[in-house]
């Protein structure tokens, strides 16, 4: 061992088992943790949304109360959006983006442990509110009036207000830390031009976290002043304006399906060359593809409000931005096609994955068309093909997108194989289920079939087209008992990866599988946009920069779980009174100090 890896491996040894998981700072560790919560929220979200599709099965079904139901379909959306796919996309580049860019951690790694413990936390505060009184029923866009205090009594909206200040705050602080690692600690030689397509799609999310999260962060605490101090920002009955939330809210929330989407986008950046045997077609049309999808994302949300009744032109202007965002979308389609045009194809999970994200996003995009073009949105606004929508870009796009990430990436996260064939069964149940569940909506829609209803007239002829909705639900379960059967199995007993199985051409498979705390022993510089597949293939050797005497990384600190902690009993305070908050804000300052006087 050399002696930068003695160093590095020294810097572990003060904790062990369960306490050097509560204790770490390593971006890996910490990006394992970040899947595995995110994972178990995902299955909580899946739960809910069974109980919605049993419910809806047929007319007049009594499995939930209709109070009951407004809780779980509110609580399915918010987990899905913020705990499940967001974070495990966060998770994913956690672990990847230092390794693909050459450096040996984030820039600030107690902050990223920070990040990932309020969290996790935050995910705990919202669904305790199913404790507290009942959960929020609002929806997951929470419009006033329905959350103000006349409508919502019980402390749910509270929890949800609070905790998605929580993660929020986990957000900014993960995107800070990506911005500044990617502009910073990239390898020697990787410009801006030679990042790999998931640092990019990665960094122009941070900047839109950062833009964005700001506008439901201040909409989250005005309505709080509302429901418990008697303000009236939101309360037309004391001059306030309704509409207000929504444009705050859709400020945040349109850019956030791009958050959600574009690091997909990057994954399937990275997959597609690699099993097609060729470079990504068009890197420089990609990469300023997501920029453009970036900078536009922002002048979109008042698509969501043309039923509101906003000017003409107003709704003009919208609905123009919204077909013009397509343009960039549309560039990455083709070039992802030309990608695998006349490639050497190697079919492996990951590639089907990444197939199916490409087939399902086509189906969701030409949906959002059309409810970009006003008099058709008039129709179909607030029902059922709006979800139907909505699932398939963020559920047949970004977790079809996760599932190539997860069969790509497994091996260099574990050193062993994901099994094929579960891989191929997965994907196929997937595919079927994803289509079963959501197509049927889009007709349901035209139909006239309402959001949000608890039940329905069996004379609406809408039974056979919800049922098979719901049979497409069980299929989805049954795609995720076999994904984490493989996972499990795999774990254990799959076949060993080696450094680099699938011939990568990326720095992330350069080092060992998994990696060393360190990642590289010595920092690789690299001169072109395939550094690895210069070296195995007669181009220029993956150089070396200069070799340090030791690697230098922070040491576990316990602090960060500590103020995440102290936060989060801040925020209970601010529901239920005086002493915990106290409380917590003694405990944010003391892990504060702390953290400030903890040696680097």
């Amino acid at each position: 061992m050399s002696s930068e890896a003695v160093s590095a491996s020294a810097a572990r040894r003060e904790y062990s088992g369960a306490m050097a998981w509560l204790t770490t700072v390593d971006h890996k560790r910490i990006g394992l943790m970040y899947i595995a919560a995110s994972m178990f929220f995902l299955l909580v979200g899946g739960l809910e949304a069974m109980l919605i599709r049993i419910q809806l099965a047929e007319a007049n079904l009594k499995v939930l109360n209709p109070e009951l139901y407004n809780q779980i379909f509110t609580m399915h959306g918010t987990t899905m959006v913020f705990l499940a796919v967001m974070p495990l996309l966060i998770g994913l580049a956690n672990y990847m983006v230092p390794l693909l860019i050459g450096a040996r951690d984030m820039a600030y790694p107690r902050l990223n442990a920070l990040g990932l413990w309020i969290f996790i936390l935050g995910g705990v505060f919202l669904n305790s509110s199913f404790l507290s009184g009942g959960a929020p029923a609002a929806g997951w866009f929470g419009y006033a009036p329905l959350t103000s205090a006349q409508y919502s009594a019980t402390t749910g909206v509270d929890f949800w207000i609070w905790g998605l200040e929580l993660l929020g705050i986990s957000s900014i602080l993960t995107s800070l830390n990506f911005v500044v690692t990617t502009l910073w600690l990239r390898a020697p030689g990787m410009k801006l031009n030679r990042m790999p397509m998931f640092v990019w799609t990665n960094l122009v999310t941070a900047f839109l976290i950062l833009f964005a999260m700001p506008s439901i962060s201040a909409a989250l605490i005005l309505l709080f002043l509302d429901r418990r101090v008697g303000t009236f920002f939101f309360d037309a009955a004391g001059g306030g304006d309704p509409l207000l939330w929504q444009h705050l809210f859709w400020f945040f929330g349109h850019p956030e399906v791009y958050i959600l989407i574009l690091p997909a986008m990057g994954v399937i950046s990275e997959v597609l060359p690699v099993f097609s045997r060729k470079p990504l077609f068009g890197y420089a049309a990609v990469a300023y593809s997501s920029v453009a999808i970036g900078f536009i994302g922002f002048a979109v949300w008042a698509h969501h409000m043309f039923t509101v009744g906003m000017a003409p032109v107003i709704n003009a202007v919208f609905a123009l931005a919204s077909m013009i965002i397509a343009v960039p979308t549309a560039i990455k389609i083709f070039n992802w096609i030309a990608t695998m045009w006349g490639g050497s194809i190697r079919v492996t999970s990951a590639l089907l994955f990444a197939v199916g994200f490409i087939a399902l996003f086509i189906i969701g995009g030409l949906g959002g068309i059309f409810l970009a073009t006003v008099p058709i949105d008039f129709q179909v606004q607030d029902t059922y093909f709006v979800v139907g929508h909505l699932h398939y870009v963020l559920f047949g796009g970004s977790i079809l997108a996760i599932f190539a990430a997860i069969y790509y990436w497994f091996p260099k996260m574990t050193g062993r194989m994901l099994n094929e064939r579960f891989g191929i069964v997965h994907f196929a149940l997937q595919f079927i289920g994803t289509n079963l569940t959501f197509f049927p909506m889009h007709i349901l829609g035209l139909e006239g079939m309402p959001r949000r209803i608890y039940t329905y007239a069996a004379n609406l002829g809408w039974d056979p087209l919800n049922l098979l909705a719901t049979v497409g639900a069980f299929i989805l379960a049954a795609a995720m008992i076999v994904f984490l059967y493989n996972i499990l199995v795999s774990l254990k007993n799959g076949k060993l990866a080696g450094d680099d199985p699938w011939d990568g051409d990326t720095l992330e498979w350069a080092t060992s599988s998994p990696p060393q705390v360190y990642n590289f022993a010595k920092i690789p510089s690299v001169a072109s946009r395939r550094p690895l597949w210069d070296v195995k293939h007669g181009g220029k050797p993956l150089e070396t920069a200069k070799e340090a005497h030791g690697i230098h990384l922070p040491a576990p600190s316990i602090m960060p779980l500590v103020l995440a902690v102290g936060l989060t009993i801040m925020m209970i305070g601010l529901i239920y009174g005086l002493i915990p908050l106290v409380i917590g804000l003694v405990i944010f300052v003391a892990a504060l100090f702390g953290w400030i006087n903890q040696p680097a």
